[in-house]
C-alpha cells in the first residue's frame, strides 16, 4: 500500500471518529507538500468542513492530531489555514526502503493468463521510401506504449501494418523500370529502401518536369497538366496490371518490396523495435473489399449512380465516406477493415490501439464506427493513439522531394556525436567497449528527446539540445546511472540485501519517496498512455539523486550503518532508473 492510502485511510477513519461523517478515499487523497511548506504530504480539509462544523485551521489540526496519534507512520505536522501538511516519520521510509529493495520488480505489474489482451499497431511504413524522423517518433511511441502496458499487466500483441500497394509503390517501380539500369542494392552499395526511395523522388522529379513542359508548350492549366501526364497514366496503368496479377508487374514488385523489408528490418534493428506480426495491405485490402459488399448487402453501406460504395455516417454527426471506388479499387478506409478482420481471426483482441499522427484523426472516428456496426466488439472503443508531428528548425519535410531526415542518417549523426561528446569520458576503454557505450548514448538521447514531450504536442527536434550530458536529457539521465554504478563498484561487497537501520536524514527520505513513486507513475502513464510521464520521472529522479550525491558522502563515510544506508539507497535509484529507461526502449551502460 502506498503511502498516500495509508494517509487518505487515516484521513476517512478520523472524520469518521472525530466528526460522525462517512468520506470517501478519494477525498482524502494527499498531494505532495509544496516546497516552501515543511512536510511530506498534504491534506485540503475543506471538503470536511460540513462534517465538522468547524473552522478550516481547527478541522485541520483536530485531524492532524488523530493522524499523529493513531498512524504510525505521521512523525508530525503542521496546518497552514486549511491545509494540512503532513511529515512521515523516517522509520517508515526506512521499512519502505528495505522492501523496495527486496521488490526485484518494483513497480511493474504481472502479466497473468486472465491478463486483457491489447493490440498495439505502429510503424506503418510505405514500401516507396526509407524510415525518416516521423517514422522514428512513431516506432518509438508505440514501442514504448507497448513497455508500458505490459508494466501495467496487460497482454500486449506489437503488430505493424505495411502499405505494399497502391499508386506511390508503382510510381518507385515505373521510375526504376524506365531509368533504373537493372540496379540492386548490392550494385549500388545501398541499402534497399534507401535505392527504392530514390527512385520515388526520382519519378517526382521527372512528373514535375512533364507537368511544366506541357503547361508551357500547349499552354493547359497545372490541372489539365497532370490529367495528361503521360508518366501518371503509365503508373496508374500499372497499378491497373498490379490488381490484374499481371506476372511481370508482380514479379517486379515482389522485388523491390524484398530490398525495402530489409532495409526496414536493419532500421528497426538498430532502433530496437520490433512486432509480433506484421500484415500486409496487399494481403488485407480484399479482405475489407468483401466486408465492404457484405455491409452492401445488409444495408449497411449504400452505391451511388457512378457504382461507387459509400457509408452514410451523418447521424453521427459526420458525412458520407468512400469505401469503395465507381471502378472497385479500395482506399485506405477499406484496408484497415480488412486488417481489422485478419487480426481479430488472429487474436482474441479486447482492446486496440492505433499509433498514428493527429492528421488522421477523422480517418479513426470513421473507422471506429464502422467497425462497430460491421460486427467488431473492440471497434466502437478503439483507441487511436493520436501524437502530434516532428519538425526540424528549418522546417516540415516531404518525402517526395528528398527533404526528409532519414532514421539510418538520423541514427548514424547522433552516435557520432555521443562518440565525440564523451571522447574524453570513454578514454579509458577498449574501442569495441566505446563504440558500443557510444550507440547506447547517440540513441538514448535521440529516444528520451523524442519520448518526454507529450504525444499530443507537436514538437522541435534538435539533435545537438537532445545529446547534451547536463538537464532533462537521455544522456544525463544514463551517466547518472553509471555513476551510482562506479560508486557501488567501488564500494565492493556491496549486499543489497542488507537491511541497515540508520535513520535516513531528509534528503534520504525524499530518495526513499521519489523512488516509492514509481508504481504510481507506472500506472498514470498507463492510463493516459503517455511515455513522456516515464522519461520526466526519470529525469526528476536522477536530478535529485545528483543533488544527494553533491552534499552527502557516501564512500568516505565512516559510520557504516549510514554508509550501507546511503549505498542501499543509491541502489534502488539505479535499478528505478534502469526500469524506467527500459520502458522507453532505452539501454543503460553501466560505466562511462
Amino acid at each position: 500500500m502506498t503511502i498516500e492510502s495509508i494517509i487518505a485511510q487515516g484521513v476517512v477513519k478520523a472524520v469518521k471518529e472525530l466528526y460522525g461523517a462517512d468520506i470517501e478515499e478519494k477525498q482524502a487523497t494527499p498531494s505532495a507538500t509544496k516546497k516552501e511548506f515543511e512536510g511530506d504530504l498534504t491534506v485540503v480539509v475543506f471538503p470536511f468542513l460540513k462534517a465538522s462544523r468547524k473552522n478550516p485551521e481547527t478541522t485541520a489540526t483536530e485531524i492532524g492530531e488523530w493522524l499523529e496519534k493513531n498512524v504510525e507512520a505521521v512523525e508530525k505536522f503542521n496546518v497552514v489555514k486549511g491545509f494540512l501538511n503532513i511529515t512521515i516519520s523516517p522509520d517508515y521510509w526506512l521499512g519502505l526502503l528495505h522492501d523496495i529493495a527486496a521488490d526485484s520488480k518494483w513497480g511493474m505489474r504481472d502479466v497473468t493468463p486472465e491478463s486483457d489482451l491489447v493490440m498495439v499497431e505502429y510503424s506503418s511504413p510505405n514500401t516507396n521510401k526509407p524510415l525518416h524522423l516521423g517514422h522514428v517518433r512513431n516506432n518509438l511511441l508505440g514501442y514504448s506504449l507497448s513497455k508500458i502496458l505490459e508494466a501495467n499487466g496487460h497482454k500486449v500483441v506489437k503488430t505493424n501494418i505495411v502499405n505494399d500497394r497502391g499508386i506511390h509503390i508503382c510510381k518507385s517501380m515505373l521510375a526504376w523500370k524506365k531509368w533504373g539500369e537493372g540496379i540492386t542494392p548490392e550494385k549500388a552499395g545501398k541499402k534497399g529502401d534507401h535505392l527504392i526511395g530514390d527512385f520515388y523522388v526520382a519519378f517526382d522529379k521527372h512528373y514535375k518536369a512533364e507537368v511544366k513542359e506541357l503547361m508551357e508548350k500547349e499552354g493547359l492549366s497545372e490541372e489539365e497538366a497532370e490529367k495528361r501526364s503521360p508518366l501518371m497514366a503509365e503508373a496508374r496503368e500499372m497499378l491497373r496490371k498490379w490488381e490484374q496479377n499481371d506476372p511481370e508487374v508482380r514479379a517486379l514488385w515482389k522485388m523491390m518490396n524484398e530490398w525495402v523489408y530489409a532495409g526496414f528490418d536493419e532500421t528497426y534493428k538498430r532502433l530496437g523495435v520490433d512486432f509480433d506480426k506484421i500484415y500486409y495491405e496487399s494481403d488485407t485490402y480484399l479482405e475489407g473489399k468483401d466486408l465492404v459488399l457484405g455491409g452492401l448487402e445488409k444495408g449497411i453501406m449504400f452505391r451511388k449512380e457512378d457504382g461507387s460504395v459509400w457509408a452514410d455516417l451523418t447521424n453521427d454527426g459526420l458525412d458520407h465516406k468512400l469505401l469503395l471506388r465507381a471502378d472497385g479499387t479500395s482506399v485506405y478506409m477499406t484496408q484497415d477493415i480488412g486488417t481489422a478482420k485478419l487480426r481479430y481471426q488472429d487474436y482474441p483482441i479486447d482492446k486496440m490501439i492505433y499509433v498514428v499522427g493527429n492528421e488522421q484523426n477523422y480517418h479513426f472516428q470513421v473507422l471506429s464506427l464502422l467497425l462497430d456496426r460491421l460486427g467488431f466488439k473492440w471497434g466502437k472503443d478503439l483507441t487511436h493513439f493520436s501524437y502530434g508531428m516532428v519538425e526540424l528548425p528549418e522546417g516540415k519535410m516531404k518525402s517526395r522531394e528528398g527533404t526528409v531526415v532519414d532514421a539510418d542518417d538520423l541514427i548514424d549523426t547522433m552516435v557520432s556525436g555521443a562518440s565525440e561528446m564523451s571522447a574524453e569520458r570513454l578514454g579509458e576503454m577498449s574501442e569495441k567497449e566505446a563504440a558500443e557505450i557510444a550507440r547506447m548514448v547517440g540513441l538514448g538521447a535521440l529516444k528520451y528527446f523524442l519520448l518526454k514531450v507529450d504525444p499530443k504536442k507537436n514538437m522541435l527536434f534538435n539533435p545537438k539540445e537532445s545529446i547534451d550530458f547536463n538537464g532533462n536529457t537521455g544522456p544525463f539521465i544514463q551517466y547518472t546511472y553509471a555513476r551510482i554504478n562506479s560508486v557501488i563498484r567501488k564500494a565492493g561487497g556491496f549486499n543489497p540485501e542488507a537491511t541497515p537501520e540508520a535513520e535516513p536524514n531528509q534528503k534520504e527520505c525524499t530518495l526513499v519517496q521519489k523512488v516509492a513513486d514509481f508504481p504510481s507513475v507506472v500506472a498514470e502513464a498507463g492510463r493516459n498512455y503517455s511515455p513522456a510521464v516515464i522519461a520526466n520521472y526519470a529525469y526528476d529522479l536522477a536530478k535529485e539523486y545528483n543533488q544527494f550525491y553533491h552534499d552527502y558522502s557516501i564512500l568516505r563515510e565512516e559510520n557504516k550503518e549510514v554508509r550501507d544506508l546511503r549505498l542501499l539507497i543509491s541502489y534502488v535509484v539505479a535499478r528505478t532508473l534502469k526500469s524506467g529507461m527500459a520502458l522507453l526502449g532505452i539501454e543503460m551502460p553501466e560505466r562511462m
